[in-house]
């Protein structure tokens, strides 16, 4: 009987002691991070300096390639059906289809809308507060961490914003007319240049209206053409040669060009091809 007594004990310590555990087994355990998609790498390297060691991010779309033409492929399917949570601007075409294919039930999909170029400071400032509601909401025990780390990056977008506007209007940019596509207008008038006309996609454009920007170009004096990675490189190159102009290729995501992995580098790298162009 003593025995039967001890083991009875012995099974009611255990019990006691795995019954937090079980309970906590319930909910998502603080060591497992929260598993995030997003399509593109803005929204991916706010994603992971907000959510920080409580996230794991993948991004769908390569950094240097046009998310309006990208074809999703079974790695993003596969992520998608493990993820929590899956971020994504609202214009992204191939979206809808691989929520479809991914089969995730689970699955919670925000759609992170806000106007504007995102590489430019108080747009980007302005896309971290949506994220970080985005984040807090679907992990609000990690709430705290979100803001902390929100906050933290906001003051980097502040003082890089700041010390590159600097530069660029040490180099008297308000005075340099350019012509550029129309996914780099937001970004270069907010750098201060002065924008006289801007492109869409070469595909779109009839030779009609490459003359007519050409005219248009001539007549306002512009001085440098800026193209749009993602969108197309060389759109600009033939117009650049016919004016007399110099050429340059920014980015719109971070990641674009090689070490531009943050936004902060991303927009240094930017402000660098302005500025080499200019020959500053």
């Amino acid at each position: 009987m003593k025995i039967l007594h001890r083991i009875s004990a012995v099974l009611l310590i255990l019990s006691l002691v795995a019954l937090p555990m079980l309970v906590s087994g319930c909910r998502a355990t603080s060591a497992q991070p929260l598993k995030v998609v997003t399509t593109t790498s803005l929204l991916g390297s706010i994603a992971e300096r907000v959510g920080g060691e409580h996230v794991s991010v993948t991004v769908v779309v390569p950094p240097a390639s046009c998310p309006g033409h990208f074809d999703a492929k079974p790695g993003d399917i596969q992520a998608l059906a493990e993820a929590a949570l899956f971020l994504k601007h609202g214009w992204e075409g191939f979206a809808d289809g691989l929520i479809e294919a991914a089969e995730n039930p689970d699955l919670e999909v925000v759609t992170v809308q806000v106007e504007g170029n995102w590489m430019a400071p108080p747009v980007q400032a302005q896309a971290v507060d949506e994220v970080l509601a985005v984040l807090s909401e679907a992990d609000p025990d990690h709430k705290a961490d979100y803001e902390s780390n929100a906050e933290t990056y906001k003051a980097v977008i502040e003082e890089t914003g700041q010390r590159l506007k600097a530069e660029l209007s040490a180099a008297n940019v308000d005075q340099v007319p350019v012509l550029c596509a129309q996914y780099q207008a937001g970004f270069v008038k907010w750098a201060g240049f002065n924008v006289v006309a801007t492109y869409g996609r070469l595909e779109e454009l009839t030779p009609q209206q490459i003359g007519e920007l050409v005219d248009q170009a001539r007549e306002a004096g512009v001085v440098l053409v800026i193209d749009n990675l993602q969108s197309g490189p060389e759109t600009g190159v033939g117009m650049a040669q016919e004016i007399g102009a110099a050429h340059v290729t920014l980015s719109n995501f971070p990641g674009g060009f090689e070490g531009t992995e943050t936004w902060e580098k991303a927009i240094e790298k930017n402000v660098d091809l302005l500025l080499e162009a200019l020959g500053k």
